[in-house]
């Protein structure tokens, strides 16, 4: 087969039959079924010889070969993203002829005497390293320097946080909202987009305050309460599970549930062997005849007869005085 007859395109892995023509009323669906498989199997050795014919080069993994630039245009499923507009930094520095340079990653701190990062943790020129800070002449009695330090580099990062707020409402008012943050952007009012957040309810409030205050490793049982805020309610039931050490008390419950356990298996197999009812039965007939006998009480039987063995030793001890 020639590869005159298909229009490969390399650079997408593709190929094209401009001259094959399916019927328009197909007799059978498994004949279209086989007639479409066998007309992609040509179409996929026609691009595997095509790319055996482009010279390749040796590698560990085998031979490579560099794909040439692709000649069909494919649609995007998405439009093209829209340029961000310029944010009013970018716009002062265009007004100021202020050019960006790129900066070193390592900067040398005088206080330590090392180089360091410019930004990040332990960056030079760090707040932490000053162990001395001369006081100014405009510093009134009794303030603290570093904690004033601290105060002032919370300030610009609240500061650069609101800048950044703005810049994505712009953006998202020109269309060129960034894709990172195109999905939070439909749920969080902070973008000024058309769309409207959905309104949350009174029972979904309390569901997800409910499951806030148990997010902790004591389940908000030592957590501090808002005013107002009622206990949450378990709804499900906890597992308890018993103590390792065994003692008195809760240390002896997993004794006491292990020979439950045997107990309740041996009797389960000890109906077959032995009548339980009865021998229950004959166990309280025997300890009934023994109670009797020991309290003594005459049966009804013996007030209605006479004793016969009092007569005959009376009889006896007559007859015996009689020879005498």
């Amino acid at each position: 087969m020639a590869q005159s007859e298909f229009e490969i395109d390399l650079g997408n892995l593709m190929a094209f039959d401009l001259h094959r023509q399916f019927p328009s009323t197909a007799s059978s669906r498994e004949g279209l079924v086989k007639e479409a498989i066998e007309q992609g199997t040509k179409l996929v050795q026609a691009v595997a010889d095509a790319l055996f014919n482009l010279p390749s080069t040796e590698d560990l993994d085998g031979p490579t070969v560099k794909l040439p630039a692709p000649t069909t245009k494919l649609p995007r499923e998405k439009p093209l993203p829209k340029p961000s507009p310029p944010t009013k930094w970018e716009l002062f520095a265009q007004k100021k002829g202020i050019e960006k340079r790129k900066k070193d990653k390592l900067a040398f701190d005088e206080q330590t005497s090392t180089w360091k990062r410019r930004h990040g943790y332990d960056h030079v020129n760090d707040d932490k390293d000053i162990p001395i800070i001369e006081a100014k002449m405009t510093d009134g009695p009794g303030m603290d320097p570093f904690a004033e330090r601290l105060k002032e580099k919370k300030s610009r990062v609240e500061k650069q946080e609101k800048n950044r707020l703005l810049n994505l409402k712009q953006a998202a008012k020109v269309g060129a909202l960034p894709s990172h943050v195109r999905l939070a952007a439909t749920a969080l009012p902070i973008t000024g987009t058309q769309a409207m957040p959905r309104k949350v309810g009174k029972n979904e409030l309390q569901n997800v305050a409910g499951m806030a205050s148990v997010a902790t490793a004591s389940a908000g049982k030592f957590d501090k309460k808002l005013p107002g805020e009622k206990s949450p309610k378990h709804e499900k039931k906890y597992r308890k599970f018993l103590p390792a050490v065994e003692g008195s008390g809760m240390g002896a419950l997993e004794k006491q549930q292990a020979e439950k356990v045997l107990n309740k298996l041996i009797s389960k197999n000890s109906h077959d062997v032995l009548n339980v009812v009865k021998a229950v039965n004959l166990y309280n007939v025997k300890k009934e005849k023994k109670r009797i006998n020991n309290e003594g009480k005459p049966s009804t039987r013996s007030k209605l007869k006479p004793n016969k063995k009092s007569l005959k030793k009376t009889s006896k001890r007559v007859s015996s005085n009689k020879g005498k």
